[in-house]
């Protein structure tokens, strides 16, 4: 069941077949990393030089990039424990990791689709100049907060998966 893969997995098959070492595919992650990662720090940059303008010292331009790459080391490396467990737990079962994967997706997926959808929505009732209670506040949402959720969505996502594989499918696999 496993291996019948999807639409681009089967397009993107030959490039697949260029990688028979785990050790190749740290370049093709340092090429990502260094694509998000630099992006972003460029930007921050970006606005620590337009800040130095209104009379920030030196020091406090530079700590910005430095507080951004210390905060990602700190979350990335969160992220990775918190994923090897989550992969442990989802690789004990081939059917368990393929529901895993498909959750996980799809809740990505999503958020993505309704974070591009409101970013989309602000620009376009900014430039239209629309109002209304509903345009007011679309324009208003606060993307910290809407992170937190996505968060909070994605736990507990994780603990009803778990509650249901330990009480429910993990119980009637024991009892038959």
């Amino acid at each position: 069941m496993l291996i019948n893969r999807g639409f681009l997995a089967r397009i993107l098959n030959p490039f697949f077949k260029c990688i028979n070492h785990s050790w190749q595919m740290y370049p093709i992650g340092f090429l990502f990393g260094l694509g998000f990662d630099t992006a972003t720090e460029i930007a921050l940059i970006a606005l620590s030089a337009s800040t130095a303008q209104s009379g920030v010292t030196t020091i406090g331009i530079i700590s910005l990039p430095i507080l951004f790459a210390a905060g990602m080391n700190i979350m990335d490396t969160t992220d990775s424990v918190m994923m090897s467990g989550a992969y442990t737990w989802a690789f004990d079962t081939p059917v368990r990791k393929a529901y895993y994967n498909l959750t996980v997706t799809t809740i990505s997926v999503v958020a993505a689709f309704l974070i591009g959808a409101i970013e989309l929505t602000q620009v376009i009732t900014n430039m239209t100049h629309t109002q209304g209670k509903v345009w007011f506040w679309i324009q208003n949402i606060d993307f910290s907060w809407l992170g937190y959720e996505l968060v909070i969505a994605f736990l507990i996502t994780w603990g009803i998966a778990y509650v249901v594989w330990h009480f429910f499918i993990k119980k009637r696999k024991t009892t038959t």
